[in-house]
């Protein structure tokens, strides 16, 4: 092989890599944003068929590449079309991702629910030690959620104490709003809470600070605005 074929062929595999990824990462998006281990078994199904498909016209040129985007439209058509459905389908959903499994109930565990899981007592100790509660005792009840994932409601002895325990009333917190983030204004966030940003040079001027130098400014619940340069 001459040079000049090495250098068209290097340019193909890597066109052809390129446009793969994207099509690649256009079906993974289209799968929602749920992290890999809250995937469900139809996700992941079509998760590992799309990653089988998309290395075909990697390792060869000699596949055609329309025969590789045609079953990857397919999956992320199918993928949209059963999420779709599935937001107005109890049964479709309970087909799809399953149901949730109590496997302890009042510190105790149920064995029969754990059989039909195939969840052995290994993995129920080493979650319970994670969240942790290392005793089933404790528990008033965990659920194996169609993800994998144990969810622990402790008795309400073990619980943790609050201020409503105590009777305290306290102020809602919620969220600062990032109003510049790698000196840029977040011009979205600054028009839902009824602000410009004239308001906010203004306050940035106040404090000393440029806009440009900013790496991270948010705007408290209580008016103060943190700034990280």
């Amino acid at each position: 092989m001459s040079g000049g074929e090495m250098v068209i062929n290097f340019s193909s595999i890597v066109l052809r890599t390129v446009f793969v990824y994207f099509v690649v990462l256009l079906v993974v998006r289209l799968m929602g944003k749920r992290q890999i281990g809250q995937l469900s078994p139809f996700d992941l199904v079509v998760a590992i068929i799309v990653a089988e498909i998309a290395a075909m016209p990697m390792q060869s040129e000699s596949f055609p590449i329309w025969q590789a985007i045609i079953p990857l439209t397919v999956l992320a058509l199918l993928e949209v079309g059963l999420s779709f459905a599935a937001l107005h389908s109890r049964k479709l959903r309970c087909m799809l991702d399953g149901k949730p499994q109590v496997v302890i109930e009042g510190g105790r565990i149920l064995k029969s629910e754990m059989r039909k899981a195939r969840y052995n007592l290994d993995d129920l100790m080493a979650q319970l030690r994670e969240k942790g509660y290392p005793r089933p005792d404790d528990v008033e009840v965990a659920v194996i959620e169609t993800s994998g994932k144990l969810s622990v409601i402790p008795k309400p002895c073990k619980r943790p104490l609050s201020p409503g325990d105590l009777g305290l009333s306290v102020h809602p917190e919620g969220l600062p709003a990032v109003l510049v983030m790698d000196g840029e204004i977040i011009r979205d966030q600054l028009e839902k809470l009824g602000l410009d940003s004239v308001w906010l040079e203004q306050r940035l001027q106040e404090s000393g600070c440029k806009k440009g130098k900013i790496l991270l400014a948010t705007l408290e619940r209580d008016g103060r605005i943190m700034i990280n340069e």
